[in-house]
């Protein structure tokens, strides 16, 4: 299971990563749900369903250009997955280079994302997912 679900995350990161949202949504259970916090976002926000996700890319694609998120590395955790994320983009009026790490936990079901919670720290991402503040090895490790 944790095979199958990984190749669908990263298969879904390559979606994400390809700007196309109908393409995205061909990865998201219609009762996707995710929150970005108020430390890792200054609009932070919540966002439902389909036309949720059109809303984050279109929000987000208005402020940054080059949009990537990489997965580098990855903990199963039952339907759960942790995942450290590099998130890159460049300023749409600036073109300055950012980078912002992020943890996640992904869970998928039937192939679909179902929801993403994001957190500022690994710690809180364990926390939240069950597992030890030394999670052991990752069942993924990736690069940029």
């Amino acid at each position: 299971m944790a095979d199958a679900n990984i190749e669908r995350l990263l298969a879904g990161l390559e979606a994400f990563n390809s700007g196309d949202v109908e393409r995205i949504l061909t990865f998201v259970d219609p009762h996707f749900e995710v929150s970005i916090p108020r430390e890792l976002s200054a609009e932070p926000d919540t966002y439902r369903g389909h036309e949720g996700v059109r809303r984050y890319f279109e929000t987000f694609a208005e402020a940054m250009d080059e949009i990537r998120f990489n997965a580098e590395r990855v903990w199963e955790a039952g339907e759960d997955m942790v995942v450290e994320m590099r998130l890159t983009a460049l300023g749409r009026q600036t073109g300055i280079p950012v980078e912002q790490r992020v943890y996640l936990v992904w869970t998928v079901r039937d192939g679909k994302a179902l929801r993403v919670q994001t957190y500022p720290s690994l710690a809180g991402a364990l926390a939240r997912a069950g597992l030890p503040e030394d999670p052991g090895r990752p069942v993924f490790t990736g690069g940029s």
